[in-house]
């Protein structure tokens, strides 16, 4: 046989066996570090070639800038901070082309400041200009002199008009009240942010401008890195903070978008790998040692996977050329599997030594016995993995490839390198027996109690099969993410904007004719917000909306733009005016608290004068600036739009994008759903992130299916190659089955949803499952009896332990996606430890006898 032939080969050199294993570690290694990548990206785990990702791909391709995207979110705690922070924070990014290649404000810049009334109704339209031209008594003295003596001097204006009778106390009062709330909470020391915009809006929609802009840039990525847009993302952070954009200052700038959340899933996966991995280690070590009872074997398996895993990563990247999020856990696969036929070897090795074998007679005996089995589920395993092959996930397609070869490298070290290490390390041999001997009351029950046993399992499969229609799918790659990471809560509280959502769905119209049929259709659907294309940026009714535009710009024209702006005042110059317009306020019969405000504000300190004339002059400006462009609208035609404008909606070729907003929650699964299914019906080559979410759903169950159905087929031939037996292919293949329906029974009892990464639970599950019952079967059918109380269960018991804490320790990690790998990977393990040891002997009943395996 080939194993026991190998162990030999290796014994009777030790020295060279261990001298060419280490050798090949460290070829492994240079070979990894000059050619180790890995990707965070979740679109990588799909294969391109599916019809959903051809037609992102086709998408990207006419629209390059939607590729690649960083997006900045502007809040200000006014509408004139905010406009203000993005058009400062984007000229300085576009003086930046070695971090931004492209930078663009898709709500904001001139255009938009000049149109953007004629994208309201013409009833908005009027009632904006309308509050323009009632301001105009404020306006006018505060455009000839933007400071806080040109404020005093306009409530001065106004106050005689009062005084005349030409106006009410009542009319200024909101402005009043205003001004006094915000140099209030100057004069306390607070932060204070004083909005023009929003008071003279008074109400209009129109003139109710947003306190959040939009940036979305294309940074210069260093794929070098394993985080390539964290130099741009600095660029940003610097720049804003020589702009002051920051909360002290009443801006909050904020990054998402495909870059920021790739970095992110990147350095959360980075984030606590030391702390995960250190348990693992020593949940390992300990259970190493309770198995083997032998520092110096211990010793032995870890060198053995260490060697095993280097060689593996190394074959691994010489194989898919990179790692993605799901293809990295074959390492702690590869330990959790591979660590099975360590402890299965050197178990037998100490039940050998117990029997007066010398060391080297013992690893005989163990390869003797362990041999076929071994070989069996090492082939098993491989198989199992390797049905993913041919299908669409490609996550797990390579996983397979990396863990199917990392089987046949686990095993061809254990039988070569590790018995040369046991050799040369000289363990003692055990002073009692290495099985379970305490286990011989459970021997008896599963022999008396075998169909009471099987009934319960029946039972129990039943339950799980019945729980199936209620196991949750949930593909959405966001919700893999830390919810928690800034670009993960910024993209959050953007979906819950239903103007800003990124759930939308873009299509790929071939003509103009098309995208005013779809616009048509799809604007008619109850799942449908709004529909936005290139038509979406000429306003309809202009000449209504002009005509108002236009008389507000006569009466205002000399307004806005005063012959004469006022030279900056010196400080008693404010006092002066701030003590003359307490007085009028005091004798007008002031009941907003302005007076006493101003009054406190004249007997202050100038910083205090300082700190409320920056607070007033500074939006004021902002706002004097966006009235006067408003009222220079010209109207717009398709060919007067911006080009950049125009690219983001037609391509070069032609093509047209349309984008589709939702109605509804959008972080509704079954929303997006609806939306998803009412918009692709009417559009089947639709794209974007609803799309992807559901289609993935799809090509994920059916990669499962195809895979599942290969494996067993696959894994059952190799069975009945090696076993002969119907029978006994169906006491090995039928455990592993039970277990995956009582695996997915517990996801719904406790909750949990099933998602991109620990789906790969199912495989493994497989994987360890069918070597398991391959030990107990071939046991069985060499004639073993009391298998509980052997040490084959003492190893199969501590191996399960081993793969246990190997992925156990996911569950400790801060990401969401490999938490969750861990935990259905611990729940699964249980199942297929239940079942092998429980299920599994009172399924075989009474032993075979045979030659085959030599009896524990």
């Amino acid at each position: 046989m080939l194993v026991p032939r190998l162990v030999s080969i290796s014994i009777r050199r030790p020295w060279l066996t261990t001298a060419l294993g280490l050798l090949t570690a460290l070829l492994a290694l240079l070979f990894t570090a000059t050619h180790f990548t890995m990707t965070t990206d979740t679109g990588a785990l799909i294969s391109p070639d599916v019809d959903w990702r051809r037609q992102e791909r086709a998408m990207k391709d006419a629209f390059p800038q939607l590729r690649d995207a960083m997006l900045i979110v502007v809040d200000g705690r006014t509408p004139e901070l905010a406009e203000d922070g993005a058009a400062r924070l984007s000229m300085r990014l576009a003086e930046d082309p070695r971090h931004f290649q492209l930078v663009r404000r898709p709500d904001g810049g001139d255009f938009f400041a000049r149109e953007g009334l004629l994208f309201g109704s013409p009833d908005d339209v009027r009632k904006a200009t309308a509050a323009l031209i009632a301001a105009q008594p404020m306006l006018g003295p505060l455009a000839a002199d933007p400071s806080l003596h040109g404020v005093a001097g306009a409530l001065s204006t106004m106050l005689d008009g009062v005084a005349a009778g030409s106006a009410t106390l009542a009319q200024i009062d909101p402005p009043m009240r205003a001004l006094a709330q915000a140099t209030d909470r100057v004069l306390a020391g607070k932060p204070a942010f004083f909005s023009w915009q929003t008071l003279f809006a008074d109400g209009s929609s129109a003139l109710a401008a947003p306190t959040r802009r939009l940036i979305l840039v294309r940074p210069v990525l260093d794929y070098g890195s394993l985080t390539p847009g964290k130099e741009a993302a600095r660029a940003v952070a610097a720049a804003s903070g020589a702009l002051r954009l920051d909360a002290a200052h009443g801006v909050d700038v904020r990054l998402t978008g495909e870059v920021p959340l790739a970095d992110e899933e990147f350095a959360t996966l980075e984030e606590n790998i030391g702390v995960v991995g250190l348990v693992m280690l020593a949940a390992m070590l300990v259970t190493l040692w309770l198995a083997t009872r032998s520092v110096r074997l211990v010793a032995a398996i870890v060198a053995t996977i260490v060697v095993g895993l280097v060689v593996t990563t190394a074959v691994g990247m010489a194989v898919v050329g990179r790692l993605n999020l799901i293809s990295v856990a074959f390492i702690p696969l590869f330990v959790g599997l591979g660590v099975d036929f360590g402890i299965q070897l050197c178990v037998r090795f100490n039940a050998e030594r117990v029997d007066g074998a010398s060391p080297a007679d013992a690893l005989r005996g163990a390869a003797t016995a362990l041999g076929a089995p071994l070989l069996l589920a090492a082939g098993a395993v491989f198989l199992g993995f390797g049905a993913f092959l041919p299908t669409a996930y490609i996550g797990v397609a390579e996983l397979g490839v990396i863990a199917g070869l990392g089987m046949v490298i686990a095993l061809a070290f254990s039988v070569t390198l590790l018995p040369a290490l046991v050799l040369l390390l000289r363990p003692g041999a055990p002073t009692r027996e290495v099985g379970f001997a305490w286990a011989a009351p459970i021997d008896r029950a599963l022999e008396t109690r075998r169909r009471t046993i099987l009934w319960a399992f029946g039972a129990a499969m039943l339950a799980s099969i019945a729980l199936l229609p209620f196991v949750t799918f949930d593909f959405n790659p966001l919700h893999l993410r830390d919810p928690n990471g800034p670009a993960m809560r910024t993209l959050a509280d953007l979906t819950r904007d239903p103007t800003r959502t990124p759930n939308t769905i873009d299509i790929l119209a071939p003509d103009h004719a098309r995208v005013v049929a779809l616009t048509r259709e799809l604007s008619r659907l109850p799942e449908v917000k709004q529909v936005i294309s290139i038509d979406s940026f000429v306003p309809a009714d202009q000449p209504v909306k002009l005509a108002a535009i236009g008389d507000a710009n006569v009466l205002l024209d000399l307004t806005l733009n005063p012959f004469d702006v006022a030279p900056r005042t010196d400080d008693a110059a404010r006092v002066a005016a701030l003590r003359a317009v307490t007085a009028k306020l005091r004798q007008a019969g002031d009941r907003s608290g302005l007076a006493d405000a101003f009054d406190r504000l004249a007997a202050a300190q100038p910083t205090a004068r300082n700190r409320v004339d920056d607070m007033l002059s500074q939006p004021l400006a902002v706002m004097l600036d966006q009235a006067r462009a408003a009222l220079q609208a010209q109207g717009v035609t398709r060919a007067t739009l911006p080009p950049a404008l125009v690219r983001d909606w037609q391509a070069p070729t032609g093509q047209y994008r349309v984008s589709v907003f939702p109605s509804g929650n959008a972080n509704d699964n079954r929303v997006m759903e609806r939306f998803r299914t009412a918009v692709t019906a009417i559009a089947p080559n639709a794209s974007g992130l609803p799309v992807a979410t559901q289609a993935a759903a799809f090509t994920i169950a059916g990669a499962f299916v195809q895979a599942g159905v290969i494996a067993l087929v696959l894994v059952s031939l190799l069975l009945f190659a090696v076993l002969r037996d119907a029978k006994e292919v169906a006491f090995t293949l039928a455990p592993v089955v039970l277990s995956i329906f009582l695996t997915l029974g517990t996801c719904v009892v406790i909750g949990q949803p099933i998602n991109f990464a620990n789906i790969i639970a199912f495989p493994l599950l497989f994987g360890v499952g069918v070597a398991f019952h391959i030990y107990f079967v071939m046991a069985w059918r060499g004639g073993a009896t009391d298998l509980l109380q052997s040490s084959l269960a003492r190893a199969i018991v501590f191996s399960a332990l081993a793969t246990g804490t190997a992925f156990g320790s996911l569950w400790l990690s801060h990401h969401p996606g490999t938490a969750s790998m861990g935990k259905i990977l611990m729940i699964s393990l249980a199942w297929t430890l239940v079942c092998a040891l429980i299920f599994e002997p009172a399924l075989l009943g009474p032993p075979r006898k045979g030659e085959d395996f030599k009896a524990p």
